[in-house]
């Protein structure tokens, strides 16, 4: 119920603010147009009225005593008499003359036109109702003086029914275009607003099954466009969500496995020796090896969890010292000697005689060389050989341990660095070991990368940058204690 009334939200949001601004300016628009179509019909109106008396300025010719006989003889061969009625007046405001042959008395209530243009000394229009009750355009004009004396002014009067009705005809049209655009807006919209939000919905539900475990569940991608990208990366997400899950679930099986061998190893010896105390001697010391070596595995276990729990949470601290790279690497390579003569496995060393110096925590970077020599030693069978180098390069130290194991496949070489990550799971391992030594060389500003071929063999590389041993000192204050590794 909640995801529909937000989704519904988003309708009532557009119902609020997008569509009343639209409303608005087509309102607007509207008023403009009918105000522009009712002054186009009354400009034009009054621009033929101009044109039906273009030649009366004759009557500003005569002398005021032949004012009234020159008015009534324009009067009768007025030839737009149809069209509109022409009203001539003296100067004191009586009515020569009329074309429809009603002379009245004007008032301020019936030409409020002819008043205005008395007072200005030009023209003055008026529309609105006559006496009739009929729409009606009325132009009044002062005759220009041209030295014969004040000689009056005429006023023309024009019906408006027919112009009104095509102008009110044209104002329906425009306002039926109205609309008729907001209908258009307003169902597009929805459908529109209907379109997005209907994958939306099923993008929710799709996250919502995610977020409870169904990892398998997918969208389909009916959209070219930035809903697909969104269900595309939706799908992407739950695929690598699966992917997580299978790699925690595969890490729990392999911790779990980790764990319990040395557990079972150290309960079952330790039962072992509590009964053959004073009995055989030969059990019990073989017994506490065993339980000795297996809770150093188990510690070691441990320890990495710790680390890759420190590392993840930006806790783990380095103590950087001045380093010999070649001595760490020789002193890892002497504890797997026994390990390698017991796997009969060939191991090689070898290191130039003066290897060059790097800035490092001595048990963080020993580290990574037990995490990557162990891995050598465990993936290379009967027979096979393990081979570590040091080799002085402009600027840097390059460490190399190649094997002839199993190999990675190309499947996997691109991800066993990445934590909880198992190429293997027939070996014994946690699958974080790459991960914490790979964030261990980058702490150290230098690089670990893995080549391999499956079924031939692997060749991690660990490049580590070099400092000057002046250099070493001068950073004593930054990183104590300085001392040869």
């Amino acid at each position: 119920m909640e995801t529909n009334l937000k989704l519904h939200s988003v309708t009532r949001r557009w119902l609020m603010t997008v569509l009343p601004v639209v409303l608005l300016v087509i309102v607007v628009c509207e008023i403009v147009v009918c105000v522009f179509v009712f002054r186009f019909y009354r400009d034009s109106v009054s621009n033929h009225i101009k044109n039906y008396v273009r030649d009366i300025d004759v009557l500003s010719m005569v002398d005021g005593a032949s004012f009234a006989d020159t008015a009534s003889d324009y009067a009768k061969e007025f030839k737009y008499r149809d069209k509109v009625e022409l009203q001539i007046f003296d100067s004191g405001d009586n009515m020569l003359v009329t074309t429809n042959g009603f002379v009245s008395k004007l008032t301020v209530d019936n030409a409020v036109d002819y008043f205005e243009a008395k007072k200005s000394g030009g023209e003055a229009t008026f529309m609105g109702k006559n006496e009739n009750g009929e729409n009606i355009l009325a132009v009044t004009s002062i005759l220009p003086d041209l030295g014969y004396g004040t000689n009056g002014a005429y006023r023309v009067l024009v019906s408006m029914e027919s112009v009104l009705v095509n102008c009110y005809a044209t104002v329906a049209v425009a306002i039926a275009v109205g609309v008729l655009m907001i209908g258009i807006l307003f169902f597009s919209g929805l459908f529109f607003i209907g379109s997005v939000l209907h994958p939306v919905r099923e993008v929710t539900a799709a996250a919502r099954r995610i977020a409870t475990g169904d990892m398998k569940s997918k969208l389909e991608v009916k959209h070219n466009d930035e809903i697909g990208e969104l269900c595309d990366t939706i799908n992407y997400m739950a695929s690598e969500l699966e992917n997580a899950e299978k790699v925690k679930n595969d890490f729990i099986s392999s911790v779990s496995h980790e764990l319990r061998t040395p557990l079972t190893a150290i309960k079952g010896w330790g039962e072992t020796v509590s009964m053959s105390i004073g009995e055989d001697d030969e059990i019990v010391r073989r017994g506490v090896e065993i339980i000795l070596d297996e809770s150093n595995r188990l510690s070691g276990l441990v320890e990495e969890l710790l680390d890759f729990s420190r590392l993840e949470s930006g806790k783990m601290t380095f103590t950087m010292s001045l380093c010999d790279p070649a001595y760490i690497v020789g002193t890892v390579v002497r504890m797997y000697e026994e390990i390698a003569k017991q796997n009969k496995l060939e191991l090689e060393f070898s290191a130039p005689s003066k290897c060059e110096f790097v800035m490092a925590d001595p048990d963080r970077i020993k580290q990574v060389f037990i995490n990557t020599i162990d891995n050598a030693v465990k993936y290379t069978s009967s027979g096979g050989r393990v081979a570590v180098s040091v080799n002085n390069e402009e600027g840097c130290v390059r460490i190399t341990i190649s094997d002839t194991g199993c190999g990675i496949s190309a499947k996997d070489i691109n991800h066993v660095k990445e934590k909880f990550y198992k190429a293997n799971s027939n070996v014994r391992g946690s699958g974080i070991g790459l991960a914490v030594a790979d964030e261990i060389v980058r702490h150290h500003n230098g690089l670990l990368f893995i080549e391999s071929t499956e079924g031939k063999g692997t060749t991690v590389t660990v490049v580590i940058p070099t400092v000057k041993v002046d250099e070493a000192l001068e950073a004593d204050e930054i990183f104590p204690p300085l001392k040869k590794g």
